[in-house]
């Protein structure tokens, strides 16, 4: 009996474990919608992406800051040190000038966790595994 209460437990903990997200997962054309409007006029994503007024944001996720070669960076975000994950690209969306010292990027911030995981969810599309 007690095996069986193991299994049934290690079961559920399992099933647990594996149905939750590592993140929440955004509305991908809500975040398509939204960079269109406040960050494309500056970044670009997609197959032709390049640098322009603001760097290219393919494969943001894991890329260290300031480090593609198609865009001339401020030397805060040259020396930032930071590796965009979720959790700083969240904190550069709310602050960025907090989070780095120096960027050029004008851009005052966003502070509404719905649409930061959609803008989120959409720059995920453009990874390149």
């Amino acid at each position: 009996m007690k095996q069986v209460a193991v299994f049934i437990f290690t079961c559920l903990l399992n099933t647990s474990l594996l149905s939750v997200p590592a993140h929440a997962a955004g509305d991908v054309e809500a975040g398509a919608t939204l960079f269109k409007r406040i960050c494309g006029g500056c970044h670009q994503v997609g197959e032709s992406a390049r640098g322009s007024f603001g760097p290219q944001l393919n494969n943001i996720f894991g890329r260290p800051s300031g480090s593609t070669a198609d865009y001339q960076y401020s030397d805060g975000m040259k020396s930032a040190g930071i590796v965009w994950n979720r959790e700083t690209l969240i904190a550069y969306l709310e602050a960025p000038k907090e989070v780095v010292p120096g960027t050029r990027m004008i851009f005052w911030g966003l502070s509404d966790p719905e649409k930061i995981d959609n803008l989120l969810a959409y720059l995920e599309t453009f990874q390149v595994h």
